[in-house]
């Protein structure tokens, strides 16, 4: 008897970073495995988490498949336009990432969210620049003029440019 040889080539598997299993399909050939009821619903909070957690919480007897996908949705909105409002804040203070600060200027110079996150507080989050008039040099005096004109002082130019863009302006009734 002669023995065989056989020759066997190690190939390396292609992997996409996210281990061989679960979690991570990807795009591609799918077989056959379960839809997330938040993709089915086109959102990226998770929907089966949401009607898990109001089904736990007891804030109902009975709780309908819609309400996870609702309130999901709802989040979503509030998450999106939250950071869409931090962002321009970031890019209007010349920062390439949000940090606290860019969300409370965002929260608190909506009318909407501003009511809606009235007693939150944001940590590290800051005030909003707020110079009141009383407390301004007399009329006559220049350095009254220059803090009101968007080339004086840091802060007061800070907060004309917000107001001069229109879309953090603060309420009438809080000015």
């Amino acid at each position: 008897l002669k023995p065989t040889v056989h020759s066997i080539t190690h190939t390396p598997s292609i992997m996409s970073g996210k281990g061989k299993g679960g979690r991570g399909k990807g795009k591609g050939k799918s077989k056959g495995g379960s839809t997330s009821s938040a993709s089915k619903a086109g959102l990226q909070f998770p929907v089966a988490r949401l009607n898990r957690y109001l089904r736990k919480g007891k804030y109902a007897s009975r709780v309908g498949v819609g309400a996870g996908v609702y309130m999901g949705a709802v989040l979503e909105y509030l998450c999106a336009e939250i950071l869409e409002l931090a962002g321009n804040a970031a890019r209007d203070n010349k920062k390439t990432r949000i940090v606290p600060r860019h969300i409370q200027l965002a929260v608190r110079n909506d009318e909407e969210l501003n009511k809606l996150l009235g007693g939150v507080t944001i940590a590290a989050g800051g005030v909003l620049p707020n110079l009141h008039k009383e407390l301004l040099p007399s009329k006559g005096d220049r350095l009254r003029k220059r803090l009101e004109t968007s080339s004086g002082w840091k802060g007061a130019a800070t907060h004309d440019h917000y107001r001069k863009r229109g879309q953090y302006d603060m309420p009438s009734a809080q000015r």
